[in-house]
């Protein structure tokens, strides 16, 4: 249960690593009407089906469907901490996030609920000017968010979230200190 009292619905998404350079995937959600997160930068993934024995399943099949990217059990090497969302209108959803390490970058095919893919170098992320705070209208109220700029993107909320959270791990690691 929520903080409402409203039961929980679970999602995964896939945090994706490929290197030439060392890059993550993001994707730019598709304009869709009732969809509260419709246009954001987000990690491919979605809604736990209940049929699926845990959220690794999903996360692999929500990445298939999305990016049409064939995750192996051998490319998962870790979760990160459970998000959810801290906005009270949106869905009492959490969401666990998996990162996946590939050899190589595969190509991609969208489907619909995809309008982008891209694959962002780990450097550009861990620069400082990069990540600052953004204001943005939300429910008719204008609010600053932490959040990394690239370019024609904005990454915020529980991407930015998840995303400062690998970063943390990532600089923590000998060949980044």
């Amino acid at each position: 249960m929520d903080q409402r009292g409203d039961p929980l619905i679970w999602a995964a998404v896939a945090v994706i690593l490929a290197p030439d350079p060392d890059s993550i995937l993001l994707i730019r959600r598709a304009e869709r009407a009732g969809d509260p997160w419709s246009g954001h930068m987000a990690f491919p993934g979605g809604r736990q089906d209940p049929a699926e024995p845990d959220l690794v399943t999903t996360a692999v099949r929500e990445t298939s469907e999305e990016v049409g990217l064939e995750l192996q059990p051998e490319h998962l090497i870790g979760s990160l901490d459970d998000v959810v969302p801290r906005t009270p209108s949106l869905p009492p959803i959490a969401v666990r996030p998996y990162v996946f390490a590939l050899d190589r970058r595969p190509d991609l095919t969208l489907n619909p609920e995809v309008a982008a893919a891209r694959w962002v170098p780990l450097e550009l992320l861990l620069r400082s000017d990069t990540y600052r705070s953004v204001r943005l209208d939300i429910l008719g109220e204008s609010r600053d968010f932490p959040a990394y700029r690239l370019d024609d993107s904005v990454v915020w909320g529980m991407t930015e979230r998840i995303l400062s959270g690998l970063l943390e791990k990532v600089r923590q690691t000998p060949s980044h200190s």
